[in-house]
């Protein structure tokens, strides 16, 4: 295939399982739809049964029964609108001007997001089809609100969809992307050009669109849990506390900034000079301690807090305070220029080690204690997830 033909089509993966069973679902809710209406009463709109069933099945149940309020209000707006109008005028065309601008105005203007398309599509069956009369009017709402019902029932009380597994994949994620990108920075720091340097912005960027997903993922397993008759008997995967999206949110900010002034400090169309060779060294050996804290907090979000990894973790966090001890040396050299860069960096490392001094709940430990040897072991070692004192 050519190569800027294969950038257009759309890359396929494998459905997953949750794809294939709401999949499943809906074309059950729509045959069982059917067999109501089509079958056992014979109705002569049956097939407004089976379309608003499918069109019910959703990712939540919640979403599927204030979706169906929607769904209903437009298709019964649409309805009668396009039948006073036919029956008003006695002529298709003009009921059709008078008729389309206003559902399609009403669409777009009330608060049902997608389902405000069903308000002029329906107004345009009935006249089309010219079945505005009474009984039609009737057996149309009849037939949609049955297979709304059936929908939203299908939905709730066959494998009711739950999302709690897609926000651990993703929280548990974020450590591991961190660590990654800081063990690259740690290794390639003190020799790197402009092209990797830009490279490892982007993947800084990477981070903090990360953290958009998880937060979408919170809200949709918060979602799926209301109204859901069936949350008891599903399984929960237990999710990493909230206050740690708000740790990762920071340092991926924190290496958005580091990266980019590593960036500009190799760029050949900036002013800011490379910073002395040996803020290099001692900002590797920060990064790649960082590195090793973000790996331990993975173990910490996915297994729990235990004292060995709150001991490892004060040791790593130790070196790369001292590492930062190290960076500020050249501050005081004759170069102002290379002086700023330096400066910059430090601040931006300060501010990365200020983040990761975090408890095992990703709550901020108490001012005045930079390293957070005795505070953090304390805190980690019991699982209590404070470690005392006033936050920062």
């Amino acid at each position: 295939m050519n190569p800027r033909l294969a950038r257009l089509v759309p890359r396929l993966g494998r459905p997953d399982r949750y794809q294939v069973a709401q999949s499943l679902k809906a074309a059950a809710a729509a045959s069982l739809a059917w067999a109501i209406t089509g079958w056992w009463l014979a109705a002569p709109m049956a097939l407004m049964a089976p379309w608003a069933a499918v069109a019910l099945v959703q990712g939540t149940v919640y979403r599927s029964v204030r979706t169906g309020a929607q769904l209903l209000l437009m298709i019964t707006t649409g309805t009668v609108l396009a039948a006073v109008a036919a029956v008003l005028t006695g002529n298709t065309m003009v009921a059709m001007v008078i008729v389309l601008p206003l559902t399609v105005l009403l669409g777009n203007w009330a608060p049902v997001g997608g389902q405000g398309l069903y308000a002029p599509t329906t107004a345009l069956f009935v006249l089309a089809y010219g079945s505005y009369s009474l009984p039609d009017v009737g057996h149309r709402l009849l037939e949609t609100a049955v297979g709304a019902a059936v929908g939203i029932a299908v939905n709730a009380l066959v494998l009711p969809p739950v999302h709690s597994r897609h926000v651990k994949r993703l929280a548990c994620g974020l450590p591991r992307d961190c660590a990654a990108l800081l063990r690259e920075l740690g290794k390639g720091v003190t020799d790197h050009d402009e092209e990797q340097a830009e490279r490892w912005h982007g993947n800084a960027s990477d981070l903090l669109g990360a953290v958009s997903e998880l937060r979408v993922a919170r809200a949709w397993a918060s979602e799926s849990y209301r109204l859901n008759p069936g949350h008891r008997l599903r399984r929960r995967t237990p999710a990493p506390p909230e206050a740690w999206d708000s740790v990762w949110a920071r340092v991926s900010n924190r290496l958005l900034a580091l990266t980019l002034t590593l960036w500009e400090t190799a760029s050949d169309h900036r002013r800011l000079p490379r910073p002395p060779d040996a803020t290099l060294e001692a900002l590797g050996v920060l990064l790649t301690a960082a590195a090793e804290i973000c790996s331990v907090d993975e173990k910490i979000m996915e297994e729990g807090a235990t004292e060995e990894r709150a001991a490892i973790r004060d040791a790593h966090l130790e070196d790369a305070h001292r590492a930062l001890e190290l960076m500020k040396e050249p501050l005081h050299g004759p170069e102002p220029d290379r002086r700023a860069s330096a400066g910059s960096l430090v601040a931006g490392c300060q501010a990365l080690l200020d983040e990761l001094a975090v408890d095992a709940d990703g709550m901020p430990l108490p001012a005045g204690r930079p390293e957070g040897e005795e505070d953090a072991a304390v805190a980690f070692a019991d699982g209590s997830g404070r470690s005392g004192g006033a936050p920062r």
